[in-house]
C-alpha cells in the first residue's frame, strides 16, 4: 500500500520542481522514495539551503519520516550551520571592535543581520562573507581602521581597485590575514552609476540597535527586506537566487506579523525608488513558493509593473533563475536565461558606454594583464 502511494507521489511531481514542492509541502516528504530524498539532498545542497530544509522540517516535526540516509545529509548540515553562526558571532565583534575608536556604527547587512538579530532568516543559512555599510565620508576612516586590525584589500589590479571605488556602492572586499574571514565594506545598495539611486541617509538614519548595544546596529524592518530584493533583482549571478528569495519570505512571514510593517512597505519601496524589485520580489514568492502576500499589497506594488510583454518575458527569464543551479532543474532555455539576466543585471548598474569599456577590459584586459 505504501509502495503504491510512493510511485503516485513520485510520478504526480516534476523532478524540476522536487524542491520547490518540499518547500511549500513539506508533507509529501512522508511519501518519497530514497531516490527521491537522494535527488532532494542534491538540489537543497546546489541551492545552498540544506540546513535550512533541515530546520523546517524540524518546525514542521517531520524528522522522524526522514531516513537514516538522508537525515545524516541534514543533521550534518545543521551543525556546519550552527558553526558558521557562531563564527559570524564572534566576527561581527572583532569588527565593532576594530572600529571602536572611530564612533562608527557597525551596520550589518543580508546574512550577518539576521544572525545577529537571530532572525527566522539565519536558521541554517551559511554565506561567505559579512557586508556592512557605513556613510561614504567615513569610508577612507573605517577602511584604515580594518587595516590596522589585520583586514586588507583582495583586488591589486589597479582596474579593479578603480573600479570598485569610483563607481561602485562598496570598496574591494577585505580579507582577515589570519582568520581569512571577508568584510565588504559598502557605503549604498547599489552602485553610484545604476539608474537608480536608494539615499544611504534614509537608511542609515532609519537603522535600528541590537539589544544594548548601539554599536552594532541593523536595518530597519522594511528596508532589511527591500535591501534583500535589491540584492536579489539587480545581481546578475542567481547560484543563490532561490535561497535569497526564501530569505525575503522569511522575513515577510516574520516582520508581516506587524500590520506597520505591511502598510509602509510600498510607500517606503517608492521612496527609495526600489519598486520594480518590490513588485518582482512579491510576484516570484508567489508563484514559486506560494507565500501569502496581503492582497492589498500586491495591488499597490502592481504600479511598478513592468508593462504586459516584458512581465511575460521576465516570467520565462526568472522562473528558470530561480531554481536551484542543478541538471535535474535545467531545460533547453535555462542557461541562456541566466546570460540574459546576468546582462541584465550589468544593464542596471552600468550605463551603456561604461559598460562597454568595462567588459571590453574584462574581457581583452585582465586577462593579458594576469
Amino acid at each position: 500500500m505504501t509502495s503504491h502511494l510512493s510511485d503516485k507521489i513520485q510520478s504526480d511531481i516534476d523532478p524540476r520542481r522536487l524542491l520547490l514542492r518540499s518547500l511549500r509541502e513539506p508533507e509529501l516528504i512522508q511519501s518519497f522514495t530514497l531516490s527521491d530524498w537522494d535527488l532532494l539532498i542534491r538540489q537543497a545542497r546546489a541551492a545552498n539551503i540544506l540546513g535550512s530544509l533541515y530546520y523546517l522540517f524540524k518546525e514542521t516535526n517531520l524528522l522522524p519520516s526522514v531516513p537514516d540516509q538522508p537525515l545524516r545529509h541534514l543533521l550534518w548540515a545543521e551543525q556546519v550551520a550552527q558553526k558558521h553562526r557562531q563564527a559570524v558571532q564572534w566576527e561581527v565583534h572583532m569588527i565593532a571592535n576594530a572600529l571602536k575608536d572611530t564612533d562608527v556604527p557597525v551596520v550589518l547587512l543580508k546574512g550577518a543581520a539576521y544572525v545577529m538579530a537571530d532572525l527566522p532568516a539565519a536558521q541554517g543559512r551559511l554565506f561567505s562573507d559579512i557586508d556592512i555599510i557605513v556613510p561614504k565620508d567615513v569610508l577612507d576612516a573605517v577602511e584604515a581602521a580594518l587595516m590596522l586590525h589585520g583586514w586588507e584589500s583582495t583586488h591589486h589590479d589597479e582596474y579593479d581597485q578603480r573600479y570598485y571605488r569610483q563607481w561602485m556602492h562598496e570598496l574591494p572586499p577585505m580579507q582577515h590575514v589570519k582568520r581569512m574571514t571577508v568584510v565588504d565594506l559598502h557605503h549604498a545598495i547599489l552602485p553610484e552609476t545604476a539608474a537608480v539611486h536608494p539615499d544611504s541617509k534614509k537608511l542609515l538614519d532609519a537603522t535600528i540597535c541590537l539589544g544594548s548595544d548601539s554599536q552594532i546596529r541593523i536595518l530597519a524592518p522594511v528596508d532589511m527586506v527591500l535591501h534583500s530584493m535589491v540584492h536579489l533583482f539587480y545581481e546578475g549571478e542567481f547560484h543563490h537566487g532561490l535561497r535569497d528569495l526564501i530569505d525575503i519570505q522569511r522575513l515577510f512571514a516574520h516582520f508581516g506579523k506587524n500590520p506597520f510593517f505591511w502598510s509602509a512597505l510600498v510607500p517606503r519601496a517608492r521612496e527609495l525608488e526600489l519598486g520594480r524589485p518590490l513588485f518582482y520580489a512579491l510576484r516570484y514568492m508567489q508563484l514559486i513558493l506560494q507565500a501569502d502576500i496581503p492582497q492589498h499589497v500586491m495591488e499597490q506594488a502592481q504600479a511598478s509593473a513592468p508593462h504586459a510583454l516584458l512581465k511575460v518575458f521576465m516570467d520565462q527569464l526568472f522562473m528558470r533563475a530561480l531554481l536551484p543551479v542543478h541538471l535535474s532543474c535545467d531545460d533547453w532555455f535555462t542557461k541562456t536565461a541566466r546570460s540574459m539576466l546576468y546582462v541584465r543585471a550589468n544593464w542596471l548598474r552600468m550605463p551603456p558606454f561604461l559598460l562597454m569599456r568595462h567588459l571590453f577590459h574584462k574581457a581583452f584586459i585582465s586577462p593579458r594583464d594576469a
